[in-house]
């Protein structure tokens, strides 16, 4: 394979898959631009996903139509350091959570003695509602192929490996289908488009331990070990997997290279912010009408996002919050939504970009059991390594349960805040230090509820609580039993054609008299 065979492959297949796009009719076509239709998708800017559902994901032939693997063979007509340059001065940032500069973290590993250097991309999605990274290995896994290709070259790896949890089998099967053709194509394996430039890519399946999207949990895992992160001694760059200088990037991240090499540093500086170049791809899920997966120049406020794209809330009612960056992330009030999204803007407010999960809540959802959901994700995913994170969020979640319980006090919250900056600040790995983060961003902007919860009167301002919360029958009761025949625990009294009324000391808070009240005269009080 060379420049003229992939010249002739996309000669032969672009009028073939453009004719089956038209034909199709879900697509805008606009020479070399194509976006799906729908007021969704026009309003996005896609460059990581610029192929998915556009591509047969199976089909190396109209990945190549597209432009695909020009950039390896454009990489591999330059020198290594170049190619670092390029992508150093591009701006782009890890798009894993930490939002690492790529350039440097890839010129960092250029800079050790040449020898055995490993290349890893970290597959391994956990967040809760996420599924940017599965969405890209399923519709366009040659893209994250080529730009891992692109960066062995550029530092002197030899190995690759693809760190993906075995929950994804469509993700799995899809990526050894792209292998096996790019190493029949001479894209991947020995002397790579005619060049002295070899790389070989293995899968390495997770078995769903959240801890192992830590970059140091993972290495321990691919080395056969249990995945739990390593004292941070020396930079994976340095010493990573196997000990060996090591570059750890995550699939959207990779996904981006091709096209930087493409088009250039200033095309991609030219999109986002000076400090967030480029695009963003979120999952966005929640109280949002039009969920899934968006793209949009970094920059987008929230607002944007929520409304601009997804639609707005769902039943048309009032938007509360947005979570961003996964469980471990903040939540934002919708009086913030006006704020950027890159990762300065975000975390100046007490949120992170994360991997890209955003949470979208409205009137109904209560903040303090929303800390509460997201705290019982991580003390379920804790190694249990440390300290701070094994113990400290495992206090954390009881005081959470005991004020949403109706059990808490003032001083319950004093605790709570002074713990979540403890555990923040002592945890070994990411997961620990950011844990707290949904507690600290809901303390500081909705500390009234938390208030409520532990007020004299211990009210869910949202009446999310059940413990919280009483069933009261209203002056619309027809008196048609049904409630009272629902009832497991017997507790609701009154004649036929009569108003009924509910023992709450009795009630077990079942919800049966709301929903099958015919009238809707049942409430939450």
């Amino acid at each position: 394979m060379n420049k003229e065979n992939l010249l002739e492959i996309q000669k032969k297949t672009k009028d073939l898959l453009l004719d089956r796009l038209k034909k199709d009719g879900s697509f805008n076509i606009n020479g070399d631009k194509i976006t799906k239709k729908g007021e969704f998708f026009e309003k996005q800017k896609r460059i990581v996903l610029k192929n998915c559902d556009i591509i047969d994901s199976s089909s190396l032939d109209e990945y190549i139509a597209l432009g695909g693997y020009f950039s390896l063979e454009k990489a591999l007509n330059m020198k290594r350091e170049d190619v670092i340059k390029e992508v150093k001065a591009s701006g782009l940032r890890g798009r894993g959570g930490a939002g690492f500069p790529t350039g440097r973290k890839w010129e960092a590993a250029f800079n050790q003695p040449e020898g055995i250097k490993y290349i890893i991309c970290n597959a391994d999605e956990g967040d809760p509602g996420a599924y940017m990274d599965r969405s890209v290995l399923e519709k366009d896994p040659h893209s994250v192929l080529e730009g891992m290709a692109i960066c062995a070259y550029a530092i002197g790896a030899q190995k690759g490996f693809i760190y993906v949890r075995a929950e994804y089998p469509k993700a799995v099967e899809s990526l050894k289908v792209a292998i096996k053709k790019a190493n029949e194509n001479n894209l991947l394996g020995d002397n790579i488009l005619g060049t002295d430039f070899s790389f070989q890519i293995e899968l390495r399946l997770g078995a769903g331990a959240f801890v192992c999207g830590e970059g140091t949990a993972l290495m321990e895992s691919i080395e056969g070990k249990r995945g739990m992160p390593r004292n941070k001694e020396y930079r994976t760059t340095e010493r990573g997997l196997w000990g060996k200088p090591t570059v750890i990037n995550n699939v959207e991240t990779f996904a981006n290279i091709a096209q930087i090499i493409e088009h250039g540093a200033d095309w991609f500086t030219s999109i986002g912010t000076e400090d967030s170049p480029g695009t963003k791809v979120f999952s966005l899920v929640g109280k949002v009408k039009n969920s899934g997966l968006v793209e949009v120049p970094m920059g987008t406020t929230i607002r944007d996002i929520v409304f601009a794209i997804g639609g707005g809330i769902q039943d048309d009612k009032k938007a509360k919050a947005v979570q961003t960056g996964g469980p471990s992330g903040g939540c934002i009030p919708e009086r913030l939504f006006d704020t950027k999204v890159d990762f300065a803007s975000l975390k100046a407010i007490g949120s992170i970009m994360g991997s890209g999960g955003m949470v979208v809540m409205d009137e109904d959802d209560c903040m303090v059991d929303v800390s509460r959901f997201f705290l019982e994700f991580s003390v379920d995913e804790s190694c249990g390594k440390c300290t701070p994170c094994r113990i400290g969020n495992k206090r954390l979640l009881e005081l959470l349960e005991k004020i949403t319980s109706g059990n808490g006090s003032e001083e319950d919250i004093e605790k709570l805040e002074d713990l979540s900056i403890i555990v923040s600040k002592a945890s070994l790995c990411g997961l620990g230090q950011s844990s707290p983060n949904p507690i600290l961003s809901t303390l500081t902007y909705f500390r009234d509820e938390y208030m409520a919860h532990v007020g004299e009167n211990k009210t869910c301002p949202a009446k999310k609580c059940k413990n919280l919360l009483n069933y009261h029958i209203t002056d619309k009761c027809i008196g048609c039993t049904k409630c009272a025949r629902n009832c497991p625990v017997n507790c609701i009294e009154g004649k036929v054609k009569e108003k009924h009324v509910i023992d709450t000391a009795k009630c077990i808070k079942c919800g049966n008299c709301m929903n099958v009240c015919p009238v809707k005269a049942v409430e939450l009080v």
